[in-house]
């Protein structure tokens, strides 16, 4: 009884220590995720926080005969030589303006290239030492300095990093996430509507489930190759536009708004579709009144998830030609136009150092735009809970 008792006790003991290697590892797997997180986090704000700086120079300007006969302004040679190329392609547009400007002087802040701008934020650059030399000078008087990059904010993409923005990419993500929206949410819903309280269950239905389930795991790039070839090939719908963009990323989104909207559906208690039938109402006034209400949180939910990670996507807009060179903003939904992570990809591919900060400052937007949506499901969920 002594042995048995013994050995019941080692047994106890194994166990327990089992068990507290299995608590530190998950700790330990826990605190490695974090650690990995915070340091992406920390190397995307190193290198993006400094994208929302850009340095100006502040030049006279002589706007005499000769010079705005080739179409700009004077400038002295060892300024000029440190100003962005994009302010000349700006004098034209600025004598045609204002005509009163001709024989004038100014003094102004413009862009300085984007050597200036790395060399003030003390990265590589590929300044000569005389060009160095008229920087310092001019930072001394305070005729170069560092401002808040309303560039970056304000314009579309350029081949010039210091000109280069997100204005354009940010209203096609717009557009296009709008063209999602109307397409995947009203008929997402409705499918799982019927498919929850309506359809039968029979081999049909098993095999529509199956197949939804499935498409919700397949590779994003698959999508884009529907997309080209029914809504480009076969509808003929324009190449690049946020209608094509957003019809592809909504076949995406679908199964997802789908199987979330079933499992909001059958959240809801059975008591509550009985009570329902019991005082004499019709099965679509059961789920119209008083089991799409109840389950709206979790709709919303599934939805704004599903739509924030379309909004991450580039493989499929990759395929459908979402990665144009586009410095405007698109003016309709069937233009050309870019979304933020095609914009983010192209200039990832760029061999100009100032863009590894744009691509990064480009990041923290995006991140910062699914952090709201994803916060925005969280409130949404709370204030429809605390309604029904």
């Amino acid at each position: 009884m002594s042995q048995s008792f013994d050995d019941i006790s080692a047994q106890l003991k194994r166990r327990h220590r089992k068990s507290a290697r299995l608590k530190w590892i998950s700790m330990g797997a826990l605190g490695l995720a974090g650690l990995f997180l915070v340091l992406f986090f920390a190397d995307m704000l190193s290198k993006g926080l400094p994208a929302f700086q850009q340095a100006y120079v502040q030049v006279e300007l002589d706007y005499n005969e000769d010079a705005t006969r080739m179409g700009r302004a004077a400038l002295d040679p060892e300024v000029s030589r440190i100003v962005s190329r994009s302010f000349e392609r700006l004098i034209p547009g600025m004598l045609r303006d204002d005509p009163d400007l001709l024989g004038t002087r100014e003094q102004r802040w413009v862009l300085a290239n984007s050597e200036v701008d790395q060399y003030l934020k003390g990265h590589r650059n590929k300044l000569s030492e005389a060009e160095r030399e008229v920087v310092d000078e001019l930072a001394e008087s305070g005729q170069v300095t560092l401002k808040f990059n309303t560039t970056f904010f304000s314009r579309g993409d350029s081949k010039m990093a210091e000109s280069s923005g997100i204005l354009a990419a940010a209203v096609g993500t717009v557009m296009t996430m709008l063209v999602t929206l109307a397409i995947a949410f009203p008929i997402g819903v409705m499918t799982a509507v019927y498919l929850e309280e309506f359809a039968p269950d029979n081999r049909l239905t098993q095999i529509i489930e199956i197949n939804i389930n499935n498409l919700a795991a397949i590779p994003s790039i698959l999508f884009g190759l529907l997309g080209l070839a029914i809504f480009i090939n076969f509808f003929g719908v324009p190449r690049s536009s946020p209608l094509v963009g957003g019809m592809t990323l909504a076949l995406m989104t679908l199964p997802v708004i789908i199987i979330a909207t079933r499992t909001a559906l059958r959240s809801v208690p059975d008591s509550i579709r009985h009570a329902a039938f019991g005082v004499g109402c019709s099965r679509w006034q059961v789920v119209r009144d008083h089991v799409l209400p109840l389950a709206m949180p979790g709709i919303m939910t599934g939805s704004i998830i599903g739509l924030a990670q379309a909004m991450g996507e580039t493989a499929p807009l990759i395929i459908v030609g979402m990665v144009a060179f586009i410095p405007d903003v698109s003016a309709s939904f069937t233009q050309a136009a870019t979304v933020l992570p095609a914009q983010i990809f192209t200039w990832a591919g760029e061999p100009d150092r100032a863009f590894v900060e744009k691509t990064a400052g480009g990041i923290l937007v995006l991140l910062s735009i699914l952090i709201f949506l994803n916060a925005t499901a969280v409130v949404l969920r709370k204030k429809f809970e605390r309604r029904w």
